[in-house]
């Protein structure tokens, strides 16, 4: 289904967002005065004010930022397919991106080696190299995509395969493990939650949990596209 890629080219990810200030009010007043634009686009018929529209920020970039990033890479050892997953989390975002950025530099930067996410081309890859620039990280070959024509672009995007040409509506990973009888990741936050986890609990930990849990996910999706089975749970593996 996706031109017959050797997994192991395949780094498959899910970044985790949250907005750049716990509270609308420790926004300085330029920052303010630009989300209350942002929110007045927001509204339509939700009565909310900018203030209490403020925990969508983490889903745009210049509001927003990444607090993980989950990788995980399929291999074989001794016949047997492993998923073996790695999470950059924190508090220090430059730090989060430029040792994704090392990763991809060292281990995927030739023109055969892709990355793939869910939704990944909406949000995941935008994000990330939206956040780089602001984070003044030059970006890796893969996400530098300005010019580049189509089939010269490195990025798979499961909803995008799922889609088959249609632009209709957004299907959820959630939605899509079901249908595919996948164990859903679900089963302990979800995306509205990682705000409150971060901001209030301050358990980062457990966000890099959840991500790994939606990269596991996506890779498992992935390969029942492609008519490959899953791999077993004993055959994933978290490295610190």
């Amino acid at each position: 289904m996706a031109q017959n890629i050797p997994l192991i080219k395949i780094l498959f990810l899910d970044i985790e967002t949250t907005s750049q200030k716990a509270h609308y009010s420790e926004l300085s007043e330029k920052m303010q005065a630009l989300w209350d634009r942002k929110a007045s686009y927001l509204k339509n018929d939700d009565s909310r004010t900018s203030e209490e529209l403020y925990q969508r920020a983490a889903i745009y970039a210049e509001f927003g930022k990444i607090v993980c990033i989950s990788v995980g890479i399929v291999n074989e050892n001794e016949g047997i397919t492993q998923l073996r997953l790695k999470s950059f989390f924190g508090h220090d975002e430059t730090k989060i991106l430029f040792e994704f950025r090392q990763l991809i530099v060292k281990s995927f930067n030739t023109t055969d080696k892709f990355l793939c996410a869910h939704n990944g081309k909406e949000f995941d890859y935008p994000f990330i190299a939206r956040r780089m620039l602001v984070n003044g990280i030059t970006l890796p070959a893969l996400l530098d995509i300005a010019g580049k024509k189509p089939w010269e672009i490195s990025l798979l995007d499961t909803m995008e395969l799922w889609k088959f040409g249609d632009f209709k509506h957004y299907t959820s990973l959630n939605l899509l493990t079901e249908i595919f009888d996948i164990p859903s990741p679900k089963d302990d936050i979800d995306g509205s939650m990682v705000g409150k986890v971060y901001w209030q609990d301050n358990d980062i930990e457990r966000i890099a949990h959840y991500c790994e849990k939606d990269v596991t996910a996506v890779t498992q999706l992935y390969l029942r596209m492609n008519n490959l089975p899953l791999i077993q749970n004993e055959q994933i593996f978290s490295i610190k």
